[in-house]
């Protein structure tokens, strides 16, 4: 009996994988993974990652000469912590299972990192908030091993990157009932909190309600953290950026909020 089971396990973890790919490009149309192990010239955490990490640095460089050192290590950090976080948001909310993240591969497309690759295992179940408390001590476990793989390469101090690594977050979180439409207002910031915690983050930024002019209520994210874009492209902020002005942030996230809500509503009619 024992030696079934594990003739037949590979097969079910292929078929789990294969089914967590799937969900995470049908729900966010980007995500491009493929199953396999890792590859030469991929990134995977805790790996000897140096020539990659230069090689992304010196693109960077090339590409923004005059943005200066500080954008080049934070784009680093959000290069390589943007699809684990989509990932584990995608395990827990769409998949209802989760993968091991620790067996991800990451390539790299001149100067963005995207697309993956994830060896077969097993995927663990169960409540939604116990997946959630998992998934986060595991993100926060990869993101401390990627913050001192950029250390050996160049200066990135870790309060910014953890509240960058909040940012990312936060904005899966308002997105969360396009993954699961029976997930409420009240319920996104639960979820949210719950995330924070586990990944060590509470503080670092947070979820904010808005009222629209229709009186419908929204989520937006109120940030604490930049991400130094201003540095490449002079005088542009992003929309929930905390260096522009308080209103202007909320007056910009207001619009950007309503046309979504409209579009939204439009779509369904």
């Amino acid at each position: 009996m024992t030696a079934r089971n594990y003739l037949f396990a590979p097969a079910q973890d292929d078929v789990a994988l294969t089914r967590f790919i799937a969900a995470g490009a049908q729900a966010t149309g980007f995500l491009k993974g493929a199953p396999g192990g890792h590859l030469p010239g991929w990134h995977r955490a805790g790996l000897d990652n140096g020539d990659f990490l230069r090689t992304l640095y010196a693109r960077l460089e090339e590409t923004y000469p005059h943005a200066g050192q500080p954008f080049y290590s934070v784009r680093l950090w959000t290069n390589l912590m943007w699809q684990p976080a989509y990932l584990a948001a995608i395990g827990v909310h769409v998949h209802r299972a989760l993968p091991d993240l620790t067996l991800l591969s990451q390539s790299r497309q001149n100067i963005d990192i995207n697309g993956y690759r994830l060896e077969a295992a097993p995927q663990r179940t169960g409540s939604t908030d116990g997946l959630v408390a998992l998934a986060g001590r595991e993100l926060r476990a990869m993101a401390e091993t990627v913050l001192a793989e950029i250390n050996t390469v160049t200066k990135l101090k870790r309060i910014p990157a953890l509240r960058l690594l909040t940012d990312r977050m936060l904005g899966l979180m308002t997105r969360l009932d396009h993954y699961d439409p029976s997930i409420g207002i009240a319920e996104k910031q639960r979820l949210c909190d719950l995330w924070l915690s586990s990944m060590g983050l509470t503080g670092h930024g947070n979820l904010e309600k808005i009222t629209l002019h229709d009186g419908h209520d929204v989520l937006i994210t109120a940030r604490k953290g930049c991400c130094m874009d201003y540095l490449a492209f002079p005088g542009t902020y992003c929309s929930s950026c905390p260096k522009q002005d308080e209103d202007l942030r909320l007056a910009r996230q207001r619009q950007i909020a309503t046309d979504e809500w409209e579009a939204a509503r439009a779509a369904a009619e």
